[in-house]
């Protein structure tokens, strides 16, 4: 099995045990189910190629419909979650360059995700903890709709944390792990 096969199915598995198995996301496992989820592992080792790679897969999603969203892993560049979190402004940048940033959104997930205002051991920084850096591509019309359709819709920021205190950064750590 190539590097990338193994990078890709260590997301997919993350996906599945974490995101999906915890309902982290209430609409992913219909998306999954219906084989509109693309992972795409990504051999850039610069910024710079990373933003190509990020314009070819918006490019993508904009010729094929059948894609619903793209997971684009990129394991070889932005190791570092401060330099990964500094890139996310250059991404939402080429969104804009692109025209299409009230077209698509991107959701951030990396191996050392924070958020601000917690601790580095803080469990609900697992919300947001990937086995590789990943940049989640997202058609905002999708995501609308999965939102309107969703019952407290609003509530499952708080519950995904409320679930990830409760199950502790031990637990949370060994899963992410088991997926590698």
């Amino acid at each position: 099995m190539s590097d990338n096969t193994q990078v890709a199915a260590a997301i997919r598995q993350w996906v599945d045990t974490v995101v999906v198995s915890l309902n982290l996301c209430p609409f992913a496992k219909r998306e999954l189910d219906k084989d509109r989820v693309r992972f795409v592992v990504s051999d850039a080792i610069s910024e710079q190629s990373l933003l190509v790679d990020i314009a070819a897969e918006l490019n993508l999603l904009e010729k094929d419909i059948s894609i619903a969203t793209t997971l684009l892993i990129h394991p070889r560049v932005l190791e570092a979650f401060h330099e990964y979190n500094q890139f996310l402004n250059c991404a939402e940048g080429l969104l804009r360059q692109m025209g299409l940033d009230d077209i698509y959104q991107i959701a951030s997930f990396h191996p050392d995700y924070q958020f601000g205002g917690t601790d580095p051991d803080d469990a609900e920084n697992y919300t947001n903890r990937s086995p590789y850096p990943v940049l989640h591509l997202l058609r905002e019309e999708s995501l609308e709709r999965a939102l309107k359709s969703t019952e407290f819709a609003e509530q499952i920021p708080i519950r995904n944390i409320e679930l990830m205190n409760t199950m502790g950064n031990a637990e949370l750590s060994a899963l992410l792990k088991a997926c590698l």
